[in-house]
């Protein structure tokens, strides 16, 4: 069997959920015998181990806002000349805002490019973006949906009939047996679509004052949230950890995974939260969690914003361990479904087929 080579394109390998997704895919490809590489469009350090027989192509100049046009046109060049020179099989891009200038600049080249957007998929993205898209999405071989209200949009905005739904993978990690604490975790960025305010909020009102409510990640909202917990009164009972790497301890340790979210592409904390048996709660936002949670089987489903039934549903979940215990088998079920070999190789089928 002759080796494939894939090239796989995304904005950076610094924390994030697609950022995640594609480290452990280019692993994976790696792992089945095809030649890949992994081209990064802009310097930094990377934040996820990859697999050692992943060649990894970097521009050799930094991205500068101030000249963002001039290094638009550069990062361009540096991609197609990156893409004429591997000419690989099959090229996967992740990035609203940068699967277009892939497009772009593999225009010419005749090679097979596959898509997929990783947000919410009608997030206004601007005019600029949004035409972009809608001239050169229907050029791509393939766009790949994390979600089916994903796969609706685009096939509407875009007309393109290679439209395939493959949500994101997590590691099914052995969980190890120890003693959970009484803890509510909130893993992702601190920013304003999170609503991490209202997870506050919520918070602060439970009756179940024994708790604690961990915050992995970092944001522009940080110094905002913090000041709130203090305005809460709930500073010695909240902790801001910033962004983690081992963030698998934190799961371990945790009971119960809160997402008030009121936009997601596919949420991938929640996805994890369920493959370590936690107890999840989340706001029903447009895409996302419904694809994951069925609410009071594996997990509870917030109407969105709806903050006194949010109370209700994590107030059942700190005082019902046998509930608790119910969600949690059942999403550990749930997240046996999405495994890095059966989303990995769905991956595969589509892009290299």
């Amino acid at each position: 069997m002759t080796q494939k080579r894939l090239c796989l394109v995304i904005p950076s390998l610094q924390a994030g959920g697609m950022e995640r997704v594609i480290a452990e895919l280019a692993s994976y490809f790696a792992d089945q015998q095809c030649e890949v590489h992994l081209a990064i469009l802009t310097k930094g350090e990377l934040f996820y181990q990859l697999n050692k027989k992943v060649i990894v192509h970097k521009p050799k100049f930094i991205f500068n806002q101030k000249f963002r046009y001039y290094h638009i046109l550069k990062t361009i060049i540096f991609l197609r000349k990156t893409l004429n020179s591997l000419k690989p099989y099959s090229v996967l891009s992740f990035g609203e805002t940068y699967n277009s200038f892939v497009l772009l600049s593999a225009l010419g080249l005749k090679q097979r490019i596959f898509v997929s957007d990783r947000s919410r998929p009608d997030k206004g993205w601007g005019t600029f973006h949004e035409t972009l898209r809608r001239i050169l999405y229907p050029k791509a071989s393939g766009i790949i949906s994390q979600t089916n209200y994903s796969l609706e949009f685009l096939g509407k905005i875009t007309g393109h009939k290679n439209i395939k739904v493959i949500p994101n993978p997590v590691n099914t990690t052995m969980i190890v047996e120890n003693v959970r604490k009484n803890v509510v975790l909130y893993i992702g960025r601190l920013v304003s679509t999170k609503r991490i305010d209202l997870l506050l909020e919520v918070f602060s009102k439970s009756k179940y004052k024994e708790w604690v409510l961990w915050i992995i990640g970092d944001g522009p909202e940080r110094n905002f949230l913090e000041e709130q917990s203090r305005n809460l009164g709930v500073e010695n009972s909240v902790r801001f950890w910033g962004s983690q790497k081992n963030i698998g301890d934190f799961y371990q340790q945790s009971k119960i995974f809160a997402l008030t979210s009121v936009s997601e592409g596919f949420p991938n904390a929640l996805l994890e939260a369920m493959s370590y048996g936690l107890g999840c709660i989340s706001f029903d936002c447009l895409s996302g969690p419904s694809d994951l949670i069925k609410d009071n089987q594996n997990g509870f489903l917030i109407p969105i914003l709806n903050k006194d039934e949010f109370l209700v549903r994590l107030e059942l979940l700190q005082s019902d361990e046998m509930l608790l215990n119910k969600l949690s088998h059942n999403a550990i079920s749930t997240a046996k479904q999405y495994s890095i070999s059966k989303i990995g190789q769905d991956y595969l089928n589509f892009i290299a087929s």
